[in-house]
């Protein structure tokens, strides 16, 4: 059938996503998910919205969402944009405001799938290496480009960029567009939307799949200058007028509205990593600092590849990265309940032994 390809499409290499397993009782840690189930008013909101307005189509412009998520932010719907997953947002961001004559820069060890959209839509780019110890550093970026895109956290190392070097990076760069991935800010890291108002060039983008326990519903959205998200909606309704359906809109709104059971659910998780990441070292790992729901994680006598798939033998799913080089004695490892972290312990405890 290939015969029948278009061009762009043979040259294509797709993003893979994280093991989504179909055997029973597996411990699954190796996608960072939240571990815990979403807000009750969310599924309260999931029920009431069952009936016979499901034959209407959707707000398309998904004002009721957008009103929540721009109280939560104190920022206008304006300054809003949703999409069906953090991954269509980006998506359409790398169309709208990232294709340009110049290369788009972000970090060589990131989310995957940055290099995908480039490939997609044609778009130059540059990967800028992490230092030594995996950090984004500025100055590198301090350079005539078409954009910028990074994740704080950064993914998958889960180390933060601090808010001040955020800064920093945009009063210089103000000749094109900043993106900043915060799907994992919610853990540790201070997000950048306070700086929404100062600084025309920046995007910022959420999902609902982490924090707000909602990675099945798939909502993400992104904030800036109205500007911003003006081109993201007309690219968004050249695509598909009706990207989330009445039950993502009611269940994302909940969830936006009810920070108290966020604000748990986030403290949870946080508390859960740090002793996790305590376990690991114990057992001789080194353990990057993490503001994320994850960890990642090397042990210096044995290789990434093995340990994950002994992991696997014993019913624990984690996340290995074969590239680039660089990471792959590391595994990534979502931080699960404290039971699953035990578990996980006690699974790598009897692969080293």
């Amino acid at each position: 059938m290939s015969r029948y390809w278009s061009s762009i499409v043979a040259g294509l290499t797709p993003y893979v996503p994280g093991e989504q397993p179909k055997l029973p009782k597996l411990i699954k840690l190796n996608t960072n998910e939240s571990p815990y189930g979403p807000s009750p008013r969310v599924l309260a909101a999931l029920r009431a919205e069952v009936g016979d307005t499901l034959r209407l189509y959707p707000d398309p412009g998904c004002a009721g969402l957008r009103e929540s998520i721009a109280a939560f932010h104190k920022l206008t719907p304006a300054q809003v944009f949703v999409g069906n997953g953090s991954d269509e947002v980006l998506a359409h961001t790398f169309l709208a405001l990232l294709k340009h004559e110049q290369a788009v820069l972000f970090p060589d060890v990131s989310y995957s799938f940055y290099p995908v959209y480039c490939g997609l839509y044609g778009i130059a780019y540059k990967q800028v290496q992490l230092t030594e110890s995996f950090e984004v550093r500025v100055d590198d970026y301090l350079v005539p480009n078409g954009g910028i895109i990074f994740p704080n956290p950064n993914a998958p190392t889960g180390i933060p960029l601090a808010l001040a070097e955020i800064e920093r990076l945009l009063r210089a760069n103000t000749g094109s567009v900043v993106v900043v991935d915060e799907a994992y800010v919610d853990y540790g890291a201070e997000s950048a939307a306070g700086l929404i108002a100062r600084y025309p060039q920046l995007l910022v983008v959420h999902t609902l799949s982490k924090s707000r326990s909602l990675a099945g519903l798939r909502v993400g959205y992104a904030l800036g200058d109205a500007g911003l998200i003006e081109a993201l909606r007309r690219v968004k309704d050249s695509f598909n007028s009706y990207p989330l359906d009445r039950f993502a809109l009611a269940g994302a709104a909940a969830a936006m509205e009810d920070r108290a059971y966020y604000e748990r659910s986030c403290a949870k998780v946080i508390a859960t990593r740090a002793r996790l990441g305590d376990e690991l070292v114990s057992l001789g790992f080194e353990v990057l600092p993490s503001a994320a729901n994850f960890v990642f994680a090397r042990h210096p006598r044995h290789a990434g590849a093995e340990l994950a798939a002994s992991l696997r033998e014993r019913g624990v799913l984690v996340r290995h990265f074969g590239n680039p080089p660089r990471i792959a004695q590391f595994l990534r490892i979502t931080v699960g309940t404290d039971a699953q972290c035990k578990a996980l312990i006690a699974a790598l405890k009897a692969i080293l032994a």
